[in-house]
């Protein structure tokens, strides 16, 4: 049983790295998440955390559900802490980035459907933790965008890009180096959407139906193939592609006063408004489970304003999946 009282505290034996990782765990409130923050392993980080126990005389943290729930004592040391290690960096790196008092711009590439769904909760953070910076979001008009962090036309790319994280892996594996580091935000799936009394509407569709039904695409780069029409090619199989665009919005507004059928994010149609007003079908042949990954330069950004937007942004998708 710890007691907080029962041992003086020796300043002068404690390891300091025990700090970041008490920091990291108290923002993350998982073990997991803190080891990937701070590319360790979770047995490191759950020895740290004992060893910070032991020296304390406090548990710090419990586990409580899904998460862990801080002490009162760690919730009175974390401010003190974390102001303390900002300090530090600050102090050994000047150029360190200061979201508080930093006027930077960031510059997103995203689609439409991926910015209804982080935009609101980003700029949240934006807002109590950056108050002076702005954000722009630009188009996401390739599966391969990174020809334009390398130009640095923006700091990060938020979307599905399939064949970019497997060429990474693969330069990974072979020793090569590597340019661009992601991490996946969050998992959704594709459903077919129509509007509310379209022929297709009342019962479940069958893959005949599906492709003799006139299509609305949504292609970033405007071609008129997309990975339903890679599936269903893989079937020996075609559909008909009478209108395409760019955005998922448009598409969804389109259907609606239209005998149109189109593929939209499952999550999309949620946050866009459009459940009440849409038929949702799922679709009638399978298809890759859909990841939306964040992308970005190594060497763009200084590190520690990447570290930040990353931060930011993984925090607003997991505010946005609480919501499903």
């Amino acid at each position: 049983m710890y007691d907080a009282m029962s041992t003086p505290i020796n300043f002068r034996t404690l390891d300091l790295n025990l700090l970041r990782v008490f920091d990291a765990i108290m923002a993350e409130k998982s073990l997991t998440r803190a080891a990937l923050s701070l590319s360790l392993t979770q047995p490191a980080v759950s020895n740290a955390l004992r060893r910070l126990r032991e020296h304390l005389g406090d548990p710090l943290l419990k586990r409580s559900g899904p998460g862990l729930e801080p002490s009162p004592r760690a919730l009175a040391l974390w401010p003190q802490v974390r102001s303390a290690l900002a300090q530090l960096e600050r102090t050994f790196n000047p150029l360190v980035f200061d979201p508080e008092h930093s006027t930077q711009a960031f510059i997103l590439a995203m689609a439409d459907a991926t910015a209804a769904e982080l935009i609101p909760a980003f700029s949240k953070i934006l807002e109590t933790q950056a108050p002076l910076a702005n954000l722009r979001v630009i188009p996401l008009t390739t599966r391969d965008p990174r020809k334009l962090l390398a130009d640095q036309h923006a700091d990060m790319a938020v979307g599905y890009f399939p064949a970019v994280l497997a060429d990474l892996t693969a330069q990974a594996q072979a020793a090569d180096s590597v340019e661009f580091e992601h991490l996946r935000l969050f998992e959704g799936e594709y459903v077919c959407v129509m509007r509310r009394g379209h022929p297709l509407s009342h019962e479940p569709m069958s893959l005949d139906d599906f492709c003799a039904a006139r299509h609305m695409l949504v292609s970033f780069s405007g071609r008129p193939f997309g990975f339903v029409d890679q599936a269903l090619a893989s079937l020996g199989r075609e559909r008909r592609v009478v209108v395409t665009v760019n955005q998922f919005s448009t598409a969804g507004r389109v259907v609606l006063n239209s005998n149109l059928i189109t593929v939209l994010p499952k999550h999309f149609v949620r946050v866009a408004g459009l459940e009440e007003q849409l038929s949702i079908q799922a679709l009638p042949l399978k298809v890759p489970p859909v990841h939306i990954d964040l992308l970005w330069l190594k060497e763009g950004r200084s590190r520690s304003a990447q570290a930040w937007l990353k931060d930011a942004l993984k925090r607003s998708a997991m505010e946005a999946m609480s919501h499903f």
